[in-house]
């Protein structure tokens, strides 16, 4: 008598992004996939495309700022397999909304679905949170990290203080701030989340993009993006498949030592970029 392996799932949030649906694609190789979005539209469509490559996918529609909403997506992804592997691309952008929204979607959003998946994550698991270059663009001393704090002891009073310490910012530079604040915070939390994981045998590791040619960075063109082009090694936008290979590669097994650190796939932009190139740009936001 043989013992059937358990099927394996992979949560995809953002999954009908480019870089989310990238990734889904090869994960789905060997899991079933689980999407995650707000727009039923687009997971009927996400689903669709996977489908035709023989690839089993679900869509739901999930909203990552509730807390309900995201334990809601993944008891129903292990009510059809054990969930293996959480890719968290989901996030919002500095032209996408403002200042209080972008650091609600970022921060309490990766703060929601790392609690959340740390109640299932068994031995071989593994979290992959989305960050961003922006994350590393600002010095530490100059992030709200007793806010940071908040969020392993107290979530609630996180929320309202990293809304207040956002919004302090002149008007014009409050939804850029936010934005490289609350990748900053993902970056901050994944490693401080690590022994957490480590615990039940799992992983944690972030990742952090650089310039993308994804519909969200296309959108950043207003914002500069690719003004960081130019310090980059590689003169181009990143395509959503390499950037995708790396998510799903620290979401596999095969990395099975890799967690508490930020990967930044950004073409050599920050090896670039002086201190001098980052005011500029910071003056030109």
């Amino acid at each position: 008598m043989t013992t059937q392996s358990p099927r394996l799932a992979a949560v995809i949030t953002g999954g009908t992004g480019g870089m989310g649906l990238a990734t889904a694609k090869i994960l789905g190789a060997d899991h079933r996939i689980v999407l995650a979005d707000l727009a039923p539209d687009r997971l009927d469509a996400a689903v669709a495309e996977l489908a035709a490559l023989g690839i089993e996918a679900t869509g739901v529609r999930t909203d990552i700022t509730d807390r309900a909403s995201v334990d809601a997506l993944l008891d129903g992804a292990a009510a059809v397999g054990h969930v293996r592997a959480v890719v968290h691309a989901a996030g919002v952008s500095p032209q996408m909304g403002d200042a209080s929204f972008i650091a609600r979607v970022n921060a309490v959003g990766t703060v929601n679905i790392t609690r959340s998946y740390l109640r299932l994550a068994q031995d071989g698991a593994a979290l992959v949170n989305v960050a961003s270059i922006a994350g590393h663009m600002s010095p530490a001393f100059l992030q709200p990290t007793r806010v940071f704090q908040l969020a392993l002891t107290d979530e609630s009073a996180f929320a309202r203080r990293l809304d207040a310490s956002v919004n302090r910012a002149p008007k014009r530079m409050r939804a850029g701030g936010a934005y490289s604040t609350s990748k900053a915070f993902v970056i901050w939390y994944t490693r401080k989340m690590a022994a957490a994981f480590g615990e039940r045998g799992a992983r944690i590791v972030s990742v952090s993009p650089g310039s993308f040619d994804t519909a969200m960075g296309r959108l950043e063109i207003a914002s500069g993006s690719d003004k960081l082009l130019g310090h980059a090694a590689l003169k181009r936008f990143g395509r959503p498949e390499e950037v995708a290979a790396v998510l799903a590669f620290a979401a596999s097994r095969a990395p099975g030592y890799l967690t508490g650190t930020d990967i930044l796939v950004d073409g050599g932009t920050k090896a670039g970029l002086t201190l001098r190139g980052m005011i500029d740009m910071a003056r030109g936001a």
